[in-house]
């Protein structure tokens, strides 16, 4: 007969066992951290889902969301593996990972059309053309361009109402770029977050609302907002597959990226797997998420940069409108 001393012995013991065996059990899961841009978000979870499905549990991947800006203070401290970002690195994070001794090899994953929406309810609005996107969002439209009749005469005199992307986010880099002529060159008097899912709430409950952020939002909720065609010069574009490989739908589409810190990949064998998995797989995933895939060349020659360990960007510094892929992935990079 075991007295009730030794059960509660055994039940120390049991206790201990239990956790020894999960911390043993979690030391041998290794894991990935990545953060950064909520555009690139869609595809690399989705990528990381299917990478940890392929690994029966092995290794875990961690996707947060920071926005680009605040994924690359991240990366550039050495906090994260890989940085998810919607714009090219810019000089200022150069510097610091440079500084950190952190180098890192930039990987273009896939296509986004960055998209304007309105309300469905939105009548008036089907097009606007770069001049009037300028006109709306630049510093000096601050407390001054506030109803839609301002931006186009033919338009109501009913309240204009914006939603954006918050200074750290790429997308806020990349459209006022495009759009303005120069990067964080907005005004302020919006309502911003760096959740791309708060903005598409906002939208849909503003029948005056106008936002902006990635293809791949919209295309999840297209019940509750409704794309705008833009004209960079040529009629009204809206967004598709289509209108992004053709290069029509100018000046919003762009390449997205992840960023891998180059000793990490070295060092940790299931970064470069999850690396790997991801470039050959990107195709399929981004088509999932519903981005627009690279051509088939730029994969490989990608992947081959990753297993040659390229160091550095081809973009010196800041994001550029309009380059062709092919012709950035053919540049030497610069660290």
């Amino acid at each position: 007969m075991v007295s009730v001393c030794n059960k509660a012995g055994f039940g120390l013991i049991a206790t201990a066992l239990l956790g020894t065996i999960a911390a043993a059990s979690a030391a041998a899961q290794a894991v990935i951290k990545i953060d950064g841009s909520s555009t690139v978000f869609p595809v690399t979870e989705a990528a990381a889902g299917a990478f940890q499905k392929s690994t029966q549990g092995a290794v875990r991947v961690s996707v947060e969301v920071s926005g680009t800006g605040g994924g690359f203070k991240k990366f550039c401290r050495g906090e994260t593996d890989i940085s998810n970002a919607s714009r090219p690195i810019l000089q200022k994070e150069m510097d610091a990972c440079k500084k950190a001794g952190i180098q890192y090899i930039e990987l273009p994953v896939a296509y986004d059309a960055l998209t304007v929406m309105v309300h469905p309810s939105n009548t008036w609005a089907g097009d606007l053309t770069v001049a009037e996107l300028k006109k709306i969002w630049e510093p000096a439209a601050q407390i001054k361009i506030t109803n839609w009749n301002q931006v186009r005469s033919s338009f109501p005199n009913v309240p204009l109402k914006l939603y954006g992307p918050g200074a750290d986010s790429g997308t806020f880099d990349y459209f006022t770029e495009a759009v303005v002529g120069k990067a964080k060159a907005s005004r302020g008097d919006y309502t911003a977050s760096e959740d791309d899912n708060v903005l598409v709430q906002g939208i849909a409950n503003d029948k005056n609302g106008l936002g902006y952020f990635g293809y791949a939002y919209y295309a999840e909720n297209k019940n509750k907002l409704k794309a705008v065609g833009i004209d960079g010069g040529k009629g009204p574009v809206l967004p598709s597959d289509k209108t992004v490989e053709d290069g029509t739908y100018n000046p919003l589409s762009r390449p997205i990226f992840i960023y891998i810190n180059a000793a990490a990949a070295a060092e940790k064998p299931e970064l470069r797997q999850f690396v790997e998995y991801y470039l050959k797989n990107a195709p399929t995933l981004a088509r999932q998420v519903k981005y627009v895939p690279l051509p088939a060349a730029a994969y490989t020659v990608s992947l081959g940069h990753f297993q040659q360990n390229r160091i550095g960007t081809v973009f010196g510094g800041k994001a550029e409108v309009g380059s062709k892929l092919e012709d950035l992935l053919a540049r030497t990079p610069q660290y």
